[in-house]
């Protein structure tokens, strides 16, 4: 399974270390685990957004941890790719960026060339604009993405382009983070893979302690001193600690943390996906053949 990791402190701006290569609690799990990729996006103060991605094991990227050590951002989005669809490629590589949103995601849905045909309807257009990879992650954010253009609102967008997918689509998960510079969403669909939300008061639940949320061994190793005296909305695949506030998002729960850290949720998704994938459908997760077809 694909690890998601997302923050925000908005406004604020924050420093956070992502230990990806060379936690050592990190290395051999690693190496068996998500062996496919690893990315970190975040924002410059100006609002460009910025990715650090090889579609590598991250214990093979020194590079990476030294480059994610020292950065800081309002918001940040983090992946470890366990890969399902298309080959172990920079461009099917998480996170992805279009329209100065980034966007991970960890689950599966099938019907690509349908997909793809709904994107091109959406836009007037061929989705090569904005899709150029091979994996479902990136065209579910394109029709995310194509749906915002022409409503202008991101919650529509989502909840347009996420019930168009789950009535039309084969889907065994659709969970994702997405941000910018000042916001955060994060849907959970349906309840087959985890995502769990912590909003994590300053100083966190016991006060005055620095973040350092580290998730199962070969995954995602957050740290932040500057939390000890800031509030933070975070999101993970797992529960990163042992603070009592971590709770699972509901299926098809979506998530919207505003800047300021004004946190709201809504079910938009109230009903299983019309064409629903068991693991079975998946195949062998363990052979590598069917293991690079999916995403």
């Amino acid at each position: 399974m694909c690890r998601l990791f997302g923050l925000s402190a908005a406004p604020a701006r924050i420093t956070a270390t992502f230990w990806l290569a060379d936690a050592p609690d990190s290395l051999t799990a690693q190496s068996h685990r998500e062996p496919d990729g690893v990315g970190l996006g975040f924002f410059r103060p100006d609002g460009t957004a910025v990715l650090h991605k090889q579609p590598i094991a991250a214990y093979q990227d020194p590079a990476f941890a030294r480059d994610a050590r020292d950065v800081s951002s309002s918001t940040f989005l983090a992946h470890v790719r366990y890969a399902t669809t298309g080959p172990l490629r920079t461009e099917n590589t998480h996170p992805f960026l279009q329209d100065h949103r980034l966007f991970a995601h960890n689950g599966v849905v099938a019907g690509l060339d349908r997909l793809d045909d709904e994107i091109a309807r959406e836009l007037g257009h061929p989705s090569t604009e904005l899709v150029s990879g091979d994996t479902d992650s990136e065209r579910i954010f394109a029709l995310i993405t194509a749906r915002a253009r022409r409503h202008g609102d991101i919650t529509r967008a989502i909840t347009d382009a996420l019930g168009w997918i789950a009535a039309n689509l084969p889907v065994y998960a659709v969970n994702f983070i997405m941000t910018t510079t000042t916001d955060l969403w994060a849907l959970r669909y349906p309840a087959t893979n985890p995502l769990y939300l912590l909003s994590r008061p300053s100083g966190g639940a016991a006060g005055a302690r620095e973040l350092d949320h580290a998730g199962a061994p070969g995954t995602i190793r957050a740290r932040s001193r500057d939390l000890a005296g800031m509030s933070a909305t975070v999101l993970a695949t797992e529960r990163m600690d042992d603070d009592p506030g971590w709770r699972p998002l509901a299926s098809g729960e979506l998530l919207h943390v505003s800047s300021g850290q004004h946190v709201t949720t809504r079910t938009v998704l109230d009903r299983p996906p019309a064409h629903p994938l068991s693991l079975a459908d998946l195949g062998d997760l363990t052979s590598p053949p069917l293991r690079r077809r999916r995403s």
